[in-house]
């Protein structure tokens, strides 16, 4: 038996789910409430169709609104909006909406969205999943609104909730719940995140100021990725540099590729990566991660991804 970290996120009692325990959410072991707000007589529209034609249809509900983000143990979109959609269902709320990053309309869905600021909420822009769904009560019952990303360490949840009801304070109680979750889940692995998704960051990163040098400093994700070639020696990498919307795109394109071309030195000469295995690329500023109007979404942005291709 091992404790679940629990939110009360929902605003009204519902008689499917246990009565000492109404309208819980619960998020893995390890999960941390990273931000939380709660406001009366708030207008809130939730999306219920994709970015399509310049915009997103939505539900309209006036009430008491809260607004929560959680972060996880590391975790697919697929789990965390799976498992969490579940809960829902069984809390007798019916699915109005849902889509998956590119189906939800990607960049153009995800900024018609209030999003709480990085580093308390992180989107990739590449994996994310969003739902919206309504109690089905009545035609006054509550609606909820999810949005569900991951960074190479956490997952992410941000939880929107809106209740015509003004009585009672939404979504301010935190507590623990028992409950059996069986094994535990040990964080997700480079090679892991490749074989499943495709590609990662390269987190820990570090370049001389101005250049496309890389500095001395160790990063555990270039042994990591150097170990899992070590260990899969018939896979390929590319290596992508990404920057953020400052300067030239000719400019940003030829920066983005050298600092690739140097991650790929390092690991030939460092790291003893054959160099069959590896190549660099470079894209500037046209995948970004976030946003480029602030300094938060600019940081994001500026990285290198490995990209896996398929075996020979």
């Amino acid at each position: 038996m091992k404790k679940l970290a629990v939110i009360t996120t929902l605003l009204t009692s519902v008689a499917s789910y246990t009565s000492a325990e109404p309208n819980l959410l619960v998020f893995p072991e390890g999960s941390d409430l990273a931000f939380s707000n709660v406001e009366q007589n708030a207008r809130v529209a939730l999306p219920v169709s994709p970015f399509s034609d310049g915009n997103v249809k939505t539900e309209v509900t006036e009430g008491g609104m809260s607004l929560n983000v959680w972060k996880t143990p590391r975790a697919t979109t697929d789990d965390l909006l799976g498992d969490l959609r579940a809960q829902l269902e069984a809390l007798d709320y019916e699915i109005l909406f849902e889509c998956h990053t590119r189906e939800c309309g990607g960049f153009d869905f995800r900024f018609t969205l209030e999003v709480v600021e990085e580093p308390l909420m992180h989107v990739d822009l590449g994996d994310f999943r969003y739902l919206t769904a309504r109690q089905r009560i009545d035609e006054n019952a509550g609606v909820v609104g999810l949005l569900v990303s991951r960074s190479p360490e956490r997952g992410f949840v941000q939880i929107t909730a809106v209740s015509p009801s003004q009585t009672a304070e939404p979504i301010v109680a935190v507590s623990t719940k028992l409950g059996d979750t069986g094994d535990d889940v040990a964080p997700a692995s480079l090679g892991d995140l490749l074989v499943e998704n495709g590609s990662a960051v390269l987190a820990g990163l570090t370049f001389n100021k101005g250049s496309s040098s890389l500095d001395g400093s160790p990063a555990q994700a270039l042994g990591d990725l150097a170990a899992f070639l070590a260990e899969n020696p018939d896979r390929r990498v590319i290596l992508v540099g990404h920057t953020d919307a400052s300067g030239s795109l000719e400019g940003n394109v030829s920066l983005s590729r050298k600092r690739a071309a140097s991650v790929v030195q390092r690991l030939v000469e460092t790291y003893g990566v054959r160099p069959a295995q590896v190549a660099a690329e470079g894209v500037g500023y046209l995948a970004p991660r976030a946003s480029n109007a602030t300094e938060e979404g600019r940081d994001q942005n500026r990285r290198v991804e490995v990209v896996l291709t398929e075996p020979k």
